[in-house]
Formats: C-alpha cells, structure tokens, sequence
C-alpha cells in the first residue's frame, strides 16, 4: 500500500475517533468539573499514575494551567499526589477515592453509548473490532 494513501487513512480514522469520543462522553461528567479537568481525569484513569509533565504533554497545555488545573482537581479532592522518595520535587498523580468514584460513573455512562453503538454488530464483527484495536494498539498507539 502506497504510505501516502495509508497516511490520509490514518488521518480520516484520527478525524473519526475524535467525533466519536465527543459524542460518546458528551454530558458524561459531573457538572462540578471543567470539561478540561474531565479530559486531565481521563487521562489519569488510564494512565495513572502520571506526572504533570505527562498531562502537560499529553492535554497540549502549559505548565503553568497543568499545575492550577491539578491543584483545582486536589482542592474537590479527585486526585492524590504522590511525592518522589528519592526527589521530593517530583509527584505522581492518582486518582482519589472520590475520583475514582466520579470517573467510574463516567466510564459507566460512555459504556451504554458505546454498547448502543454496537448493538447490531455480529459476533464475527466484534471479533474483527476487537482484532482490530489490538493491531492499532500495538503498531500504531504503543
């Protein structure tokens, strides 16, 4: 396959995803967070646990709106820092009990939009979905 054509596939399948995230957590979140701390919750769930860098990075924010974003999130009490033993200057970030709690509701909510997507799929085409993300997952969003 021709790396051109295969790039602007990758590209409408990116364009793809991010309509389908929107519509699958539309309204999925407490209404006493930002849509931006939603996504910064996000992240930590799946990834926990995360330095700020690695939110900085990953949410394409400054340093700066990273760190008053984590301290907001620390203040309702949805993230826990965890200090470095050998440098006190660095944390890892966790969710909180009461975080876990707010996503997991979340995730519940985007689950049932997800199954309504899928409701009418065969058996061998959720196998070819779940084949599918497997192969995306290790080739192209290790």
């Amino acid at each position: 396959m021709d790396n051109k054509a295969l790039f602007n596939k990758c590209i409408t399948l990116l364009t793809s995803v991010h309509r389908v995230t929107h519509e699958l957590t539309q309204n999925a979140k407490s209404e006493s967070i930002t849509p931006v701390q939603y996504k910064i919750l996000e992240y930590i769930t799946v990834s926990q646990p995360v330095t700020p860098s690695e939110i900085s990075d990953c949410q394409h924010m400054s340093m700066p709106n990273t760190s008053r974003e984590l301290k907001k999130l620390s203040e309702k009490n949805l993230i826990e820092k965890i200090s470095n033993t050998d440098d006190r200057r660095k944390q890892s970030i966790c969710l909180s009990k009461e975080g876990e709690a707010m996503m997991h509701e979340a995730f519940a909510t985007v689950e049932l939009r997800f199954l309504d997507r899928i409701q009418n799929a065969s058996k061998e085409d959720l196998q070819e979905i779940d084949q599918a993300l497997d192969v995306l997952q290790s080739k192209l969003f290790y």
